[in-house]
């Protein structure tokens, strides 16, 4: 079925590269009050403060659940993220942007969903230049921005709008259909040697870690059985290898005691829960619910138990960097809460736009209760999170839907949504074909 091809799996027509434009000129970075030298040391001595000199490194798996064994889960498939783990603030009811990585990581960029951005609409969506990233704001700060990713989509989406340095892992075999590289070792390797920058510096480094994502390969000395599921958690325990490796390396660095360190996910991945495999195209539970966590110097380990979203993340690295965050940003900066603030409840909206190879889904989370639209935005189904967390049992009258309704069509009307540039109505269905030229169904 369409809904079960692998976001990353399929062949990339999402355009040529673009030429890109010479980095910015550093400008000074504009203090924020809440993390202002002044603020810092009052806080100091009240409490925790993030380090005035904070460097952030940023570490996402492609297709991470949310069921972790930091979070109960209970096989010891992350030995090294799990240890990260309990010196950790962590989010316990974290979302990602949208369901697949083109969306997702677009919107987590940007600062904005998807729907809101310039793209193309193809389902590798190139992202246009004039959109502004935040790491380009960190850059045009001073601050020193590096990447590391290992799938060759990430060459010409534009996520590397902002970043001074940006490799992804060489010579990577394309298959159309699923990932047969395995990269971790040499993507642990290119963020080791783009975190030995020369001059020093305070600096934000991004590297996305690819191995869990379909196929689910088989590695030497991990064994946790033959299911999909199983083999699943053997990429989880081969990558968490890698990430404990440079976790090391991190360690011993004179700068460690000043780093942040995250770690996340683009989207789950999902084993038959509402019939669909591996991810994307929609946007039920398991495949936008991911990890979260903070390590940061200082910072006792703590949980925070409502709903947060990725597009969250743009203004907290921004305020660990004790910059202001563009007001062209949704969310809001986890810093106060991260530091023992007693955290609001808010709504999260997850969202798929139409592109290439779906049609629209919108999700939006208020406390423990969930709506999703499908389509136009003509059928929703509401879901108490709380009492059905798998998602079986709509609920399609009542107060709680005529609320929930409301509520997301209002958020929807605030949205000034951007079509797409190139594949529009015209090109739906029409990018995935077989060897022979036919669509792929």
């Amino acid at each position: 079925m369409r809904k079960n091809i692998v976001a990353l799996s399929a062949l990339c027509l999402a355009g040529c590269p673009k030429d890109k434009p010479p980095p910015p000129e550093p400008k000074p970075p504009i203090v924020t009050s809440a993390l202002s030298d002044g603020a810092s040391e009052a806080s100091s001595a009240k409490g925790p403060a993030v380090p005035k000199d904070a460097n952030v490194i940023l570490v996402s798996i492609d297709c991470l659940r949310a069921d972790m064994p930091w979070v109960g889960y209970p096989r010891d498939i992350a030995p090294n993220l799990t240890k990260l783990a309990e010196r950790a603030v962590v989010y316990t009811r974290a979302y990602s942007v949208s369901s697949y990585t083109s969306m997702s990581l677009g919107g987590f960029l940007g600062g904005k969903l998807p729907s809101e951005m310039k793209r193309d609409g193809y389902f590798f969506s190139a992202y246009a230049q004039d959109n502004l990233m935040f790491p380009e704001v960190l850059q045009s700060a001073g601050i020193h921005t590096v990447a590391g990713h290992a799938h060759g989509y990430f060459k010409d989406a534009g996520f590397s709008q902002g970043f001074e340095s940006y490799e992804v892992v060489p010579n990577l075999k394309w298959n159309q259909f699923t990932d047969e590289n395995v990269t971790s070792p040499e993507l642990e390797q290119i963020a080791e040697k783009l975190l030995a920058p020369e001059g020093g510096g305070r600096f934000f480094a991004w590297f996305h870690f690819l191995d869990p994502h379909d196929m689910y390969i088989a590695h030497e000395g991990i064994d946790w059985g033959k299911t999909a599921r199983d083999l699943y958690d053997g990429e989880i325990t081969f990558t968490d290898r890698y990430v404990g490796k440079l976790l090391d390396f991190i360690a011993a660095k004179p700068w460690a005691s000043r780093t942040v360190i995250v770690v996340t996910a683009d989207h789950g991945e999902a084993f038959g829960e509402h019939g669909q495999t591996r991810h994307g195209f929609e946007v039920w539970e398991p495949l936008v619910r991911v990890p979260l966590f903070f390590v940061v110097p200082g910072v006792k380990a703590h949980k925070v138990e409502v709903a947060r979203s990725a597009l969250d993340m743009a203004p907290t690295f921004l305020d660990l960097f004790s910059l202001e965050a563009d007001p062209a940003f949704s969310g809001k900066s986890l810093v106060p809460e991260i530091l023992g603030a007693a955290p609001e409840e808010r709504d999260v909206v997850v969202d798929l736009p139409k592109t290439s190879d779906n049609d629209r889904r919108r999700a939006l989370i208020h406390g423990q209760t969930k709506i999703i639209s499908f389509g136009a935005q003509e059928y929703m189904q509401v879901f108490d999170l709380a009492t059905d967390p798998d998602e079986k049992q709509p609920i399609m009258k009542g107060d709680v839907y005529n609320d929930m309704t409301t509520r997301l069509k209002t958020f929807s009307h605030t949205l000034k949504e951007i079509p797409a540039t190139s594949c529009k109505e015209g090109c739906l269905w029409g990018t995935h074909r077989d060897d022979a030229g036919a669509l792929v169904p």
